[in-house]
């Protein structure tokens, strides 16, 4: 039987596994990202080393990663996390140095392509052929599923960087992303939240009025993303959808904002069904590393 090894390379913690599903996760680590990628990298080798001790050899990789990255195998920088603002991180060749530490293929992806993989083989996408998974966290970002294939093109999805209407009289924060300002991610993510309001978002109590404010933010990225893509279902993950009470907000300002132009039972009457939580909850990154390593696997053989 096949093994894989499973890496969710996030901006905040890197979560690396050993199995092959939610049902067989043998091993499984979690440490922070810090500012040296090569410290940070050698401690996921490490893990799979001793992992390969005890369990035999690992027949492919996958890593769902924060980026930007390249995740087109026909480019010369194929495997790379490219313009990062994270420090320490910028044109890192992440699949080369694992490349070499194993020898095996590995497959390389965005952290959100990642677990909207994993969600549609084991969680809440089971079953769909177009669906969108976001995660509002320490930042924000978007992948899915068009038509059965994950969303690539140009490069990747970039859904955090969308521009949202700023109501800069009832919100006149700038915004923290340090490209684009107040776009979606510098308004919504989790660090914007803290700068806005002066403490984390787990702190600010369910009636706060920062979480009218999220909800609003974060369905307008929901409802572009509902009329540019259509998608069969919209999944909400990430920390901060863990907050009492926010999804449900989301849910009505989504139906207000789109104030019935789109006539589908599944936004009128059912949209409990269609913006969801994740079906595998946090492991859903993890778990969607080892389905692209069982991908590259599969071409291999």
């Amino acid at each position: 039987m096949a093994l894989f090894g499973g890496i969710e390379a996030g901006g905040t913690k890197f979560v690396c596994a050993v199995g092959t599903g939610p049902d067989d996760i043998r091993a499984e680590i979690r440490f922070p990202t810090t500012a040296d990628a090569q410290e940070t990298l050698g401690r996921a080798v490490a893990f799979f080393q001793e992992q390969e001790a005890r369990q035999g050899r690992l027949d492919a990789l996958g890593v769902a990663s924060f980026g930007p990255v390249d995740p087109d195998p026909r480019s010369p920088t194929f495997g790379y996390i490219t313009t990062t603002p994270k420090p320490g991180w910028a044109h890192t060749d992440v699949v080369g140095f694992l490349r070499q530490a194993f020898r095996i293929p590995v497959a390389f992806d965005t952290d959100v392509n990642g677990a909207a993989l994993g969600e549609w083989r084991w969680g809440a996408a089971q079953g769909l052929d177009t669906f969108v998974y976001l995660t509002i966290g320490t930042g924000i970002g978007g992948g899915g599923m068009v038509n059965g294939a994950l969303m690539h093109g140009l490069m990747h999805p970039e859904m955090g960087h969308m521009r949202l209407c700023h109501d800069r009289e009832r919100d006149p924060f700038p915004g923290i992303c340090p490209y684009h300002g107040d776009c979606w991610e510098g308004l919504a993510s989790g660090p914007a939240l803290q700068a806005r309001w002066g403490q984390p978002g787990d702190a600010l109590p369910p009636d706060h009025p920062a979480w009218s404010l999220e909800a609003h933010y974060i369905a307008q990225g929901v409802v572009n993303i509902v009329c540019v893509l259509s998608p069969q279902r919209v999944i909400l993950g990430g920390g901060v959808m863990a907050v009492p009470g926010l999804l449900s907000q989301v849910r009505r300002e989504v139906q207000a904002l789109l104030n019935d132009y789109i006539q589908r039972p599944a936004l009128t009457e059912a949209v409990e069904a269609y913006v969801v939580k994740p079906g595998l909850g946090g492991r859903a990154g993890v778990l969607g590393a080892i389905a692209l390593a069982e991908g590259a696997w599969r071409a291999a053989v």
